[in-house]
């Protein structure tokens, strides 16, 4: 494997997505280059109170260790306690207007080691899309274009990738799903190192492409309270998640992680009540009875 071609590729990866948001929301981004005491390091770059996004961040990071986390190896527990090494990029983004859905994109690689033995590695990642106030249109854009990405790696690994992010991104406490999905995949060693990294690449080169245009579209739909009010308690759903469900944030913290990278992917502002519905027929109701399950959007 190449290493030095993943460096390249991912911190390239980041730089561009990061050129991107920046121009689209009109503020820059902050830099934050940090050291790991146990190995390697990472650069963060957030925004805060811009224009678009209340918060955001893309986050590069390369780090090892001396034993593998479990939380990193669910499909692999032989490896559990290697030495590893661990490098990709991961953003999520939460635009301030409740219209425009939050977004989340990670591509990574994994490689554990051990004397006297070859390296094991494997790729994972993926992306998914989380409205607030659902668009037909969106979510097919996004699903498109992540069907479109994956075209050339098999007629099958769409569907199955798919499927993987409806089960992944779903809250089992709630029995609801986080958002409308997108892809998800992890332990990817298929198909040998050129095939697994070019798949990656073309999840990590299509985020931009799958999200702009729908944000686009939204960045300038009037809102009120009422809309600002039912994200905050939508974003809730998020920080479960991701404190309770989600791999990439335990294996972040039980490897003594950068906590503020981390928790970077939480939202601003957030809300939670106690056993609320939404009123029948309205649009915040819209988004559990016509958004929040699997759909074959693409």
């Amino acid at each position: 494997m190449d290493t030095a071609a993943l460096l390249a590729y991912f911190t390239g990866l980041q730089e561009h997505i990061v050129a991107g948001l920046a121009a689209f929301d009109g503020q820059p981004f902050l830099t934050d280059s940090w050291q790991r005491p146990e190995g390697g390091g990472g650069l963060t770059r957030l925004i805060e109170e811009g224009d678009f996004f209340e918060r955001g961040g893309v986050n590069f990071s390369h780090v090892t260790g001396s034993s593998l986390p479990a939380s990193a190896t669910a499909a692999r527990p032989a490896l559990a306690g290697r030495a590893w090494e661990a490098m990709g990029v991961s953003l999520v983004l939460h635009p301030r207007n409740p219209y425009c859905p939050t977004a989340h994109m990670n591509v990574r690689c994994f490689v554990a080691g051990k004397e006297n033995e070859d390296p094991v590695w494997w790729f994972g990642g993926g992306m998914d899309l989380t409205p607030y106030y659902g668009f037909e249109e969106d979510a097919r854009h996004f699903h498109a274009t992540c069907k479109q990405a994956l075209a050339p790696f098999g007629a099958e690994v769409h569907a199955r990738y798919k499927k993987w992010c409806d089960e992944y991104f779903f809250l089992k406490h709630r029995n609801e799903p986080r958002g409308v999905g997108g892809i998800f995949f992890d332990d990817l060693s298929e198909g040998g190192f050129d095939r697994c990294f070019g798949l990656t690449q073309a999840v990590g080169n299509a985020f931009l492409p799958a999200y702009l245009p729908l944000a686009e579209r939204r960045r300038a739909l009037p809102y009120t309270d009422r809309e600002r009010d039912f994200q905050a308690y939508r974003r809730g759903r998020y920080v479960e998640f991701n404190l309770v469900w989600d791999r990439g944030t335990l294996f972040g913290l039980q490897s003594g992680g950068r906590t503020e990278s981390i928790l970077m992917s939480l939202p601003p502002l957030v809300k939670w009540r106690y056993d609320w519905k939404p009123e029948a027929g309205s649009a915040e109701e819209k988004l559990y009875t016509d958004f929040l399950k699997p759909r074959d959007w693409a």
